[in-house]
């Protein structure tokens, strides 16, 4: 529309000129342009391919008179061809679906701002936000449509694996190592427990030189007895020695060890560790070991409390009394509340909250 704007406006004044003129000047200026239309057609000159703008200009003049007779320039085909076509685009417009109402735009907002604030999250997490905090149900499929992004393809797992762990989820606990590299590049290993059952981290601590004698004091502070935890998943990495599983067994769990080069036996701990990176490593430089420990610290509480889980319902790791009003507006927020957002590690994240009015 912009490049056939000038073409619109210099025919709107030579139709406003015409307007204006005798009968014999318009003959005359008529018979003056056949004949150098009647020249250039003598001399075989190339002409260029009109515009969109142009082909519609010389449909709408041709209903005022018999074209046939002044047309030059292409064939009566050709242009008929155009008048066809935009009698299709005319009635295709006319013919559009509606399609489903759209979201309030105040709701739309709050979609764009969240998917802007928080770049990790796709449209099921979003739904998953909106839904456990705000009480506003949203399909992931329209959030989709609003933020343009795609769900994440998952990594398959085997079969029969898989069916064991989902039997004893509640007793079985995950844990495994992985390295960070601070800004002094130092190489830090960070040890994390994951509790498949409810999704809760419940150990995460670093060290510098990650020695058997090391991991057993983790596992003596998480393995409480408390807790019916019957297994643990772990690698063959060096610090989980046998001397780690005699000390395993002496707490009543028995360690399973996964198979050489085979990460999906560890599934869950594993996708903990690429969210961890995803959502927090891989925006942060630690300056330190004790840096780096507290950024993981503030991290596992948001991950336990504040980030919603698709594979829990969605829900929270860890149960939180339920603030949510229910109320019978699916797209607007209860009436006394006011959505209140609370920055974790400095921004990278948003917690957002229900919270009542000020009278």
């Amino acid at each position: 529309m912009p490049r056939s704007l000038p073409g619109w406006l210099a025919a709107s004044f030579d139709l406003f000129g015409l307007l204006f003129r005798s009968r014999s000047a318009l003959v005359a200026e008529n018979i003056f342009l056949r004949r150098q239309l009647a020249f250039y057609k003598e001399r075989n000159a190339l002409h260029r391919r009109p515009t969109p703008s142009a082909k519609l200009l010389l449909v709408l003049l041709g209903r005022f008179f018999d074209w046939r007779e002044a047309l030059v320039i292409v064939k009566p085909a050709t242009l008929i061809r155009w008048h066809r076509a935009g009698f299709r685009l005319l009635w295709r417009w006319k013919s559009r679906k509606a399609g489903r109402p759209r979201l309030p735009r105040d709701l739309r907002a709050l979609i764009l701002r969240m998917a802007s604030e928080n770049p990790s999250w796709g449209e099921e997490r979003i739904a998953d936000e909106l839904c456990l905090k705000l009480g506003l149900l949203v399909d992931p499929r329209t959030i989709r449509k609003y933020v343009k992004q795609g769900r994440r393809p998952r990594a398959p797992s085997d079969q029969r694996w898989a069916t064991f762990v989902r039997n004893h989820a509640k007793a079985m606990v995950a844990c495994d190592f992985f390295v960070s590299v601070t800004a002094t590049f130092r190489i830090v290993y960070v040890f994390v427990a994951l509790e498949v059952g409810s999704r809760r981290i419940l150990h995460c601590n670093t060290t510098e030189h990650p020695t058997a004698a090391w991991t057993v004091q983790q596992f003596r502070e998480f393995l409480d007895g408390e807790l019916d935890h019957r297994f643990v998943i772990h690698d063959r990495h060096a610090a989980f020695s046998a001397e780690v599983d005699s000390v395993l067994r002496g707490f009543g769990v028995h360690p399973l060890k996964t198979p050489v080069h085979s990460p999906t036996a560890n599934a869950f701990c594993e996708r903990l560790i690429g969210t961890i990176r995803r959502e927090c490593l891989d925006y942060l430089i630690p300056i330190n070991e004790r840096h780096l420990k507290s950024i993981l610290k503030e991290f596992v509480t948001y991950y336990n409390r504040a980030r919603p889980h698709s594979s829990l319902g969605p829900g929270f790791p860890e149960t939180i009394p339920a603030s949510v009003p229910k109320g019978v507006r699916r797209h607007h927020v209860q009436i006394g509340y006011r959505i209140a957002q609370t920055p974790v590690l400095g921004g990278l994240h948003h917690d957002y909250r229900l919270e009542k009015e000020v009278a």
